[in-house]
């Protein structure tokens, strides 16, 4: 049985009946809300001891023999005082114009709420349950069962007389009852019934699972899912059983005419108190005992209410919520109901002293959640998408929101962002936002995002904000410049304010050809050319991103690329949308240096754009970049490692060869090229330790066991990884290594390093414990105040007696539990030694008496 974390609610309070003790990210599935008004009056007085659910009302039985009708807001419609005891079961039919209620001496009463039909009897012992027929408001369908130790069928007869049939008995009292179209489910002590009422036949006996439960205390719960599904839980056992299905008539015989099979049958954790069905989930009101740490005994804790999914042979937990009902540590299995009323998706928890609704949380609550947490883009997008729905949140409040939580927490450039979705074309609020900004001092953040068509600000904002990078950032005031359509401000006054800065600055370049851009755009060309002739720079790139000439160059990127490969390159990258990499890719075929150049800065940017020419990039790699062929083997997830590994092996690329090789899982090929291929011992001893495989360092050690460069390499690094012994006695007798000596020293000097480091840290661990039993006993030295207040832990007295002057003797021990001394049990004969009874009961070891007090 799968378990979630459990969020505890509080229904201490009135006006917030639960709330969460524990801070979860986790979003709950229900909402809860305490039925008020007159069921607060009531409960005040006395105690409920069931309830049904109708569409239009609900009514409540109480210990003191009343049934209520209520209101769904909780306020009392009817009253009826039917007995002086215990109401046990009510019953309602569909139309909720008839109802049936049983009580705890014997009654029976069946009446019309709206109509004088009435039905009274009184039996010799108490009536647990009554179901009336769901469509009793028919003539032809004047039917009820009683349950007390036999179960009842009463029909009315033509003459208008009942009449009664015990369908069943003998098996103990009838404690649980539901009604469903012409099929009756009932529990006894021995298991669950059902009966058609229309082929007059008993179909199934499904046998009680834990027989050692008092049936009276953890009574059965039914369910009807629909008209053929029932679903039950008795103790912590759940059984679905699906369809009441026909039985084929060659199958028949003496066997009733249907029959029913369990589709599902699991365990919880917990003692079921009720069920409802919820979709295809189940909703699990359970009772829950838990052990004391403290006494180490069972407590009733809050009941639970879980949503589960049924499976075959078990069930997945979707969430569960512990319910602090009023009263819930005097409650029993037994007191605890749920109902459900099930065109509205509403559960009511019913317990003694508290009546709670539980119910499916809607897109307003879900948005609610959100902005608590903080997450408002997240509901942002949710209010978005179930805008119609909504009801008490407005998208642009939940956006103007978002952006100030984005202002006050520095994220400047994501709030300016946002502004463009949640403003969309409200100019006042653009405006406003923009003087936000201002105060705040970040007007170049909101700057990019500030709309250019629809709707169009006031000419002052563009210029306000082309007059603050004017001051502080000539390269961000072109960029608004070349960005900006010429029309959103009044251009004479930016060409003025250029010409003023560029009088202190004459020859400033950037200045420059932002002039010449406001110029062009006056289509003032003469002005234009000038500067650019000035310049020196023919501004081709710009003239193409500012009339937007992408169209007419799609034939002449070999000519841009020629011109300035890098600045072409960037431009068509940001410009994907209106030349395809396809198309660049394309013209570029017949010069493979500059399409490289391109494939090169595109995989740099996105490592997946161009994913579909990555197996075309290995040969070109290979042919013009081979530093970037390595790195770009390891970045790539789409090129073919076999197509890489043949021309590797073509060129005889042996470090590229080696990755692949390793990539592939070959690393003991990769290991064999290092060493006879590149000669490289630190590098093949790195690779080994990349590897971390033993055979690849024993493939290491035959390879170089005749080689002593290769020994003297492994003897400086392979202390760390494998036991230089199994390389040492490898070694043959008689050969030269150079540097033997130096080696054997350091892979001493590393084992003496690791023996100084072992006793350093014994020293430390035996130093720490001696200090810290010094302090236990330093601590244990001190005196312990007694006074008035405290308490004898065996006879829970007062540990000082009331009168001074009497005689008391108190022992006091290490652990601070106190006793009269006669209150301690005599030390025995073995040790004269005294220990504390709460924490050897505890196995927490024994305190010894610490301190003895007379007078």
């Amino acid at each position: 049985f799968e378990v979630f974390k459990t969020k505890v609610y509080d229904a201490s309070h009135f006006s917030l009946p639960f709330v969460q003790e524990e801070e979860s990210e986790e979003e709950p599935k229900l909402k809860y809300e305490r039925l008020s008004n007159g069921v607060t009056e009531i409960l005040q007085k006395d105690a409920a001891s069931c309830m049904t659910v109708h569409d239009k009302f609900l009514a409540l039985g109480t210990h003191y023999g009343k049934v209520y009708l209520l209101d769904v807001q909780g306020n009392i419609t009817q009253k009826f005082d039917v007995s002086p005891v215990k109401i046990n079961q009510i019953s309602l039919d569909e139309s909720g114009e008839h109802m049936g209620v049983c009580s705890e001496d014997g009654k029976v009463q069946v009446f019309g709420l709206y109509s004088g039909e009435e039905f009274h009897e009184t039996f010799d012992c108490p009536i647990k349950i009554i179901a009336v027929h769901p469509h009793f408001v028919r003539s032809s369908c004047k039917q009820f069962v009683t349950g007390g130790k036999k179960l009842l069928l009463f029909e009315r007869s033509w003459m208008n007389r009942w009449k009664s049939v015990v369908l069943h008995e003998g098996e103990g009292n009838i404690r649980s009852v539901k009604w469903r179209g012409h099929l009756i489910a009932w529990a006894n002590n021995m298991g669950v019934k059902i009966f058609d009422i229309i082929s007059k036949q008993r179909i199934t006996n499904v046998p009680r699972d834990d027989i050692s439960l008092r049936p009276d205390m953890y009574p059965c719960s039914l369910c009807w899912k629909d008209n053929v599904t029932l679903i039950i839980g008795w103790g912590t056992s759940v059984k679905v059983i699906c369809s009441v299905k026909e039985r084929h008539a060659s199958e028949m015989r003496d066997l009733p005419s249907r029959y029913v099979e369990i589709v599902s049958q699991f365990e919880t954790e917990f003692y079921i108190s009720g069920l409802a069905p919820l979709c295809d989930q189940l909703v699990v009101l359970s009772y829950v005992k838990e052990i004391s740490e403290k006494t180490e005994r069972e407590y009733c804790a809050r009941p639970r209410l879980d949503i589960i999914q049924p499976l075959s042979e078990t069930c997945e937990e979707i969430s569960s919520d512990a319910l602090t009902v009023r009263g819930f540590q005097e409650n029993e299995c037994r007191d605890y109901h749920l109902e459900y009323s099930e065109g509205e998706s509403l559960f009511y928890i019913v317990s003694p002293r508290d009546v709670v609704v539980a119910k499916e949380r809607d897109q307003d609550d879900h948005i609610d959640w959100l902005l608590e947490k903080k997450k408002y883009e997240e509901a942002l997008m949710a209010a978005e998408i179930s805008q119609k729905n909504i009801k008490r949140h407005k998208i642009l409040d939940i956006g103007l929101a978002y952006i100030n939580h984005l202002v006050e927490r520095g994220d400047y450039d994501i709030a300016a962002r946002k502004c463009q979705k949640i403003l969309g074309k409200n100019a006042a609020l653009w405006e406003y936002e923009v003087y936000k900004f201002k105060e705040i001092g970040q007007l170049k953040a909101i700057s990019p995002y500030l709309p250019r068509g629809d709707p169009v600000l006031k000419p002052l904002i563009y210029e306000m904000i082309l007059h603050e990078f004017l001051e502080s950032d000539y390269e961000g005031f072109a960029t608004l410049i070349r960005e900006w359509p010429g029309d959103l401000y009044n251009n004479s006054v930016i060409v003025q304010a250029v010409r003023d800065h560029l009088k202190k600055d004459s020859q400033n370049k950037t200045l420059l050809k932002t002039l010449a851009e406001l110029y062009t755009y006056d289509k003032n060309y003469g002005n234009a050319l000038e500067i650019y002739l000035t310049l020196r720079h023919k501004d081709v790139f710009q003239l193409i991103h500012k009339h937007n000439l992408f169209s007419s160059i799609k034939d002449k990127i070999v000519l841009l690329m020629d011109f300035d490969s890098e600045k072409a390159v960037d431009m068509l990258l940001d410009n994907e949308d209106k030349i395809s990499i396809k198309k660049v890719v394309e013209e570029l075929e017949d010069r493979p240096e500059l399409q490289h150049v391109y494939l090169h800065k595109l995989f740099k940017r996105d490592h997946h754009k161009g994913q579909r020419y990555h197996e075309k990039q290995i040969s070109l790699y290979a042919e013009y970049d081979r530093p970037n062929l390595l790195p770009f083997l390891r970045d790539s997830t789409h090129c073919p490692l076999e197509k890489a590994l043949e021309i590797c092996q073509q060129r005889n690329f042996v470090e590229e060869t080696v990755y692949l090789l390793s990539r592939m899982g070959n690393s003991r090929s990769a290991l064999k090229m290092i060493m006879e291929e590149l000669h490289d011992v630190d590098k093949a001893i790195e690779f080994a330790k990349e590897q971390d495989d033993g055979e690849l360092w024993e493939d290491l050690i035959l390879y170089s066991i005749d080689k002593p460069p290769f020994i003297t390499g492994l003897l400086n690094n392979i202390g760390t990884h494998v036991d230089p012994i199994l390389l040492i006695h490898r070694i043959k007798e008689g050969m030269e290594i150079p540097n033997l000596r130096d080696s054997l020293v350091k892979i001493l000097q590393d084992y003496n390093l690791q023996i100084l480091l072992r006793e350093g840290c014994k020293k430390i661990l035996v130093a720490d414990s001696l200090s810290l039993l010094k302090k236990m006993h330093r601590t244990q030295m001190k005196g312990v105040l007694v006074d008035e207040e405290n308490i004898c832990e065996s006879c829970l007295s007062p540990i000082l007696p009331s009168d001074a002057a009497k005689p008391f003797s108190v022992v006091v021990f290490h652990c601070r539990h106190m006793f009269h001394k006669e209150c301690l049990p005599m030390p025995s004969m073995n040790s004269a030694a005294q220990f504390c009874n709460i924490c050897s009961a505890k196995n927490r070891g024994p305190g010894s008496a610490i301190l003895e007090m007379k007078k």
